[in-house]
């Protein structure tokens, strides 16, 4: 008899062996079991000022360039991750900010145009659940010597990205992003996504493609140090036979024109959570 599916319950790709374990629902269907956990992360940002209208080209219908046109390369290493039973994995994402004004919904806050991940299974329940653009590649730990960090990407081989942190200095604070919008405001706060799905034989048509928001509060998670100081990075152009299904995206940002570099960090946190008040946007 075939099977079928609970309604309450979720299911991905291959459906025929149950309901599926992942960030937000737990073995044997257990919904969010993992909704908030103690996982330990490292984070190391670089940001820049380049050309708003280079950005502006990276953004969907509905998308634009808000404030300053400043791109923030983040690479974060976590380990402690509940839903992994206490495993880690590590994420390398750009950003930039940018505002969605859609027919029902108005958003703003930073664009997450890529997100490298060097696991399977947080990519795959990152796209297909959230509709984060997740893609995979090979990221080391950073390494620290004389006073300076250095972190890379790279992919079977082919090293497509360095940064580079220097003369960190320990600061006070956090970033401030937990800090809740206005009540005047009429735009949501959150990361802002572009969730697209093929049709499949229909290869130029579209299942899904909506734009997506992961609400800035609850924070995420505890700063336990924070430090600032000067960075680099940069985006090593690759021919196909480098990266076949990724050059594009690599080229164009290393296509993007540093004016001015806006400083770097580091920063330690405690905590996470499973992200289910995602949501789409129209």
């Amino acid at each position: 008899m075939p099977y079928r599916m609970n309604p309450k319950l979720m299911y991905m790709m291959p459906t025929h062996f149950g309901p599926m374990a992942g960030p937000r629902q737990g073995p044997g269907g257990q919904i969010s079991a993992f909704a908030t956990d103690q996982r330990l992360s490292q984070s190391y940002t670089v940001s820049f000022l380049t050309r708003r209208e280079q950005l502006d080209a990276l953004l969907p219908e509905g998308f634009s360039v808000t404030g300053e046109p400043i791109v923030t390369v983040t690479q974060t290493h976590m380990t402690g991750i509940d839903w992994l039973a206490g495993r880690g994995y590590s994420t390398l994402g750009v950003t930039f900010p940018a505002q969605f004004d859609g027919t029902h919904d108005r958003a703003r806050g930073p664009f997450l145009s890529v997100l490298w991940e060097n696991l399977t299974d947080p990519i795959l329940t990152g796209r297909e659940q959230l509709g984060f653009s997740k893609i995979y590649c090979e990221l080391p730990e950073p390494v620290t010597h004389a006073g300076r960090t250095c972190c890379t990407a790279s992919w079977l081989g082919f090293r497509f990205m360095d940064m580079a942190l220097m003369n960190m200095v320990e600061s006070e604070g956090t970033d401030g992003s937990a800090s809740a919008n206005g009540q005047d405001d009429p735009y949501l706060q959150g990361t802002l996504h572009y969730k697209y799905i093929p049709h499949t034989g229909n290869w130029g048509e579209a299942d899904v493609a909506y734009a997506v928001l992961s609400p800035t509060n609850p924070p995420v998670a505890s700063p336990t140090g924070r430090w600032q100081g000067e960075g680099t990075v940069t985006f090593h152009q690759a021919r196909w036979e480098d990266l076949p299904t990724q050059h594009m995206i690599v080229n164009a940002l290393a296509d993007l024109e540093i004016t001015e570099y806006c400083g770097a960090t580091i920063e330690h946190r405690v905590g996470g959570r499973d992200l289910s008040d995602q949501h789409m946007l129209g």
